[in-house]
C-alpha cells in the first residue's frame, strides 16, 4: 500500500468515526423490504432530539387514560401476583402510525405481550417535527401492572 492510498484509508475511517459522532441522535431501522437485493432502511431520530415531540391525542393524561382502561391483566401473572413495569420502545412514523415495537425491559412474557398489544391499539399519534418537517421519532414508554 502507498502513502496515498494509506492517507485516504486513515482519512475514510476517521471521517466515519466523526460522522456517527455527530448523528448520534438518529439510527436506521429495517421498514421490511428489499430494493434491488438489499434491505432498505429508514433514518429514525430519538426523542430527544426533534423540535417537536411526537404526542398522543390529547397528550399524557390521555396516554395514561388509554394505557389504564385498555390494560387486561394476564390471569395467571395475577393470580401468581406477578407485576412489575414493562418498557417498550416504539417509532412514530411521519404519518403518525407506530411501527417496531420493542420491548426494551420485560417482566414476564405474558405482561411483555400485553404491553405490546396495548401499544399496538394505540390511535395515531402526532407525529415529531424537525424544522417543520414530520420525522421518524423513536419513544420508550412503561407499561405499569400492579396488583
Amino acid at each position: 500500500m502507498n502513502k496515498y492510498s494509506l492517507t485516504v484509508l486513515i482519512l475514510s475511517i476517521t471521517s466515519l468515526f466523526f460522522h456517527n459522532q455527530l448523528n448520534a441522535q438518529t439510527f436506521r431501522v429495517s421498514n421490511g423490504s428489499m430494493v434491488n437485493g438489499f434491505i432498505e432502511y429508514t433514518e429514525v431520530f430519538e426523542y430527544d432530539y426533534v423540535d417537536l415531540k411526537p404526542e398522543f391525542p390529547g397528550g399524557g393524561r390521555s396516554l395514561i387514560n388509554f394505557i389504564n382502561s385498555n390494560r387486561k391483566y394476564p390471569e395467571q401473572a395475577y393470580r401468581e401476583g406477578i407485576q412489575g413495569r414493562v418498557t417498550c420502545s416504539f417509532i412514530v412514523n411521519v404519518d403518525g402510525k407506530l411501527s417496531h415495537i420493542r420491548v426494551l425491559r420485560g417482566v414476564e412474557p405474558s405482561l411483555n405481550d400485553e404491553a405490546v398489544r396495548i401499544i399496538s391499539e394505540m390511535p395515531e399519534w402526532t407525529p415529531g417535527q424537525i424544522n417543520g418537517h414530520n420525522v421518524p421519532v423513536r419513544v420508550v414508554c412503561a407499561i405499569p401492572f400492579r396488583r
